[in-house]
């Protein structure tokens, strides 16, 4: 069986979920980009990988996948945004 966090990376896709933060645009084949919401910025620099399922700024070299970036956007922790994603996915956690 899977661990919760495998589960939830199965049933999300990261661009939507980061796509509930930030306004994405296509970049490519499988790719998106925006601009950083960690630093100030005019020209996109934050990339997010649908193939990958991770994001990079090059502008502030901050990146993960969509965790990392739950827990750096809300400011929690990672059980924090495991809750919050396993929520969203539709996956009960049991500890």
């Amino acid at each position: 069986m899977l661990e919760p966090k495998d589960q939830i990376k199965q049933k999300l896709d990261v661009a939507e979920v980061l796509g509930d933060y930030i306004q994405l645009k296509p970049a490519g084949t499988g790719s998106l980009k925006a601009l950083c919401p960690f630093h100030t910025e005019r020209t996109p620099s934050f990339h997010v990988s649908r193939e990958r399922q991770s994001w990079h700024c090059f502008g502030c070299d901050r990146g993960g996948d969509m965790f990392s970036f739950v827990q750096e956007i809300e400011g929690v922790e990672f059980p924090d945004a495991l809750r919050t994603l396993a929520t969203r996915a539709g996956i009960e956690l049991q500890f």
